[in-house]
């Protein structure tokens, strides 16, 4: 969104970015520190954690701009760890605006839950979803947690007064990366997080195409540099153990500005470097809910399943079988929207798993006929503004029934009918299971969604049905019948060119 800025002061940026890749002994040699503060720091509290972590947000940043610009800090913490592209959510989940994206990234919830749907707040549920530093101040209050932010909403909205000190930058980066440096290098917070906002102006104003947003990022990355130097210039650094995200909560149109659905302003990305991250390490199932929860476990705070956290620490995260159909992807084959280069589909499904066209008519969309396999990029490419880029709960590949897309090429008679069928599963006599699913039911004419199981082979019993819409992470309890040893399931879905369902993430544990 446009806002006024300070005027950029050059000068001090080329002075930053003069001493920024130094070596971490001439750092040392040029800017000695003295020990960890013993108490607190200019109004913030000592830390008391061994464990430290340091978000860095860089509002509206393109991935793809962000290889080709000279950003060499944020590209050394990638070398280091590892990065995670996705895709962010559009309307009606929510446009693709700061508001709704940094709430997003620091409560780990979508929109549908935090409520905030545009830069008002107005709906916010902050008191049910709060930020990741208040959840750190509540289950350990002897942290220390600090925010720095150049959008001042980031600090005196999205993150509560529990926060031990939040320090709004009046649209000022590079404020907010000496401000941040000062109490990195000289403080002991266990906790910050920080926002930087001239590559959004830099969009805004220019676009996401030009050489005035490329320079931002390069600026932007000057004061990463100086914020990242400061912590490994601390003399306690080798004792510490350091978890450090770089993301951004929106990306930008080669014209300039967010708020809609295409790829460019739906681009995000996470980069985590610390222990326990592969360096140089890429992965397509991380997202930016993810965030809150890492941190949250980096600094030792069990996450509590009541929080209803849509997002996972990152290590937790386990790719699923359909996962595995990535190296199976094809380009495009009747879809015309979607760019020819991009692999995104396939019909194949993984060992164990099996599509039952037997009730599908011939003919219509081929990528889209009957159950496919799809990545976010390929299928919300086929057609925007239909409520696929609400699809946010499924992770790198998933299962998709399309009746809308499907039936905009010429079939047989009869409706879109068929059914995604799972490996066998071994109860072996347990009275119950618990059978989890990451669900996105769409509704825009006739269709159904039905979930079934099957004990021992037998007919298969209906657990769940779908006829509403519905985004959610389905957990469901199964009554296991007497003398059952094994389990399968079956997700049915018809259609009349209406809309989808999605399917991820299928557990079924005894």
């Amino acid at each position: 969104m446009p806002r006024s800025r300070p005027v950029w002061i050059a000068t001090a940026t080329a002075t930053v970015a003069a001493t920024l890749m130094l070596p971490l002994a001439a750092a040392h040699a040029q800017t000695p520190r003295a020990t960890a503060a013993a108490s607190a720091y200019k109004g913030l509290p000592d830390g008391t954690k061994t464990a430290k972590s340091l978000v860095i947000g860089v509002d509206g940043t393109r991935y793809d701009k962000l290889l080709k610009a000279d950003a060499p800090n944020i590209k050394a913490l990638a070398a280091g760890g590892m990065t995670a592209t996705s895709n962010l959510y559009a309307n009606p989940l929510s446009p693709t605006v700061s508001g709704p994206g940094w709430s997003t990234i620091a409560t780990g919830v979508w929109p549908d839950k935090h409520g905030v749907k545009d830069n008002t707040f107005a709906g916010s549920r902050y008191d049910t979803y709060p930020d990741l530093a208040t959840r750190l101040e509540t289950a350990a209050p002897a942290a220390s947690t600090l925010v720095a932010a150049s959008w001042n909403p980031v600090a005196d909205t999205i993150f509560s007064s529990k926060t031990d000190l939040r320090i709004p930058e009046s649209e000022n980066d590079a404020k907010t990366a000496s401000d941040a440096a000062d109490y990195l290098a000289h403080g002991n917070p266990d906790s910050t997080f920080l926002h930087f906002d001239e590559v959004d102006e830099a969009g805004h104003s220019s676009g996401g195409a030009s050489q005035a947003y490329l320079d931002a990022i390069h600026q932007a990355d000057a004061l990463v540099g100086q914020v990242v130097n400061a912590v490994r210039s601390r003399p306690t650094y080798a004792q510490e153990n350091w978890l450090i995200v770089l993301t951004t909560d929106h990306g930008h149109t080669d014209a300039g500005g967010h708020g809609g659905n295409t790829a460019a302003e739906r681009q995000t990305f996470v980069i985590a470097n610390g222990a326990g991250f592969t360096p140089g390490s890429t992965r397509y199932d991380v997202k930016l809910v993810d965030i809150a929860p890492t941190v949250l476990k980096h600094e030792g705070v069990a996450i509590n399943p009541a929080w209803g956290l849509d997002g996972k620490p990152i290590d937790e995260i386990t790719p699923d079988a359909f996962d595995t159909r990535r190296s199976a992807l094809q380009t495009r084959t009747d879809e015309t929207g979607i760019p020819a280069a991009t692999k995104g589909y396939t019909h194949q499904p993984p060992t164990g798993w099996s599509i039952d066209n037997s009730a599908m008519p011939t003919g219509g969309v081929t990528e889209w006929r009957g159950w496919s396999f799809a990545t976010d990029e390929f299928w919300t490419a086929a057609q925007l503004g239909q409520g696929r880029e609400t699809n946010v709960r499924a992770r790198n590949v998933f299962a998709v029934a399309d009746s809308d897309e499907w039936d905009d090429k010429s079939h047989g008679t009869g409706q879109f009918d068929s059914t995604l069928v799972s490996p066998v599963y071994q109860v072996n006599g347990a009275a119950t299971a618990t059978l989890s699913y990451a669900s996105n039911y769409v509704v825009d004419g006739p269709q159904t969604g039905d979930v079934y199981v099957s004990y021992n082979g037998g007919t298969p019993q209906l657990v769940k049905s779908y006829r509403s819409n519905a985004n959610a992470v389905e957990r469901l309890t199964l009554q296991i019948p007497a003398g059952a040893t094994t389990a399968q399931l079956r997700f049915r879905y018809t259609g009349t060119n209406s809309a989808f369902w999605t399917v991820d993430q299928v557990v079924l544990q005894p």
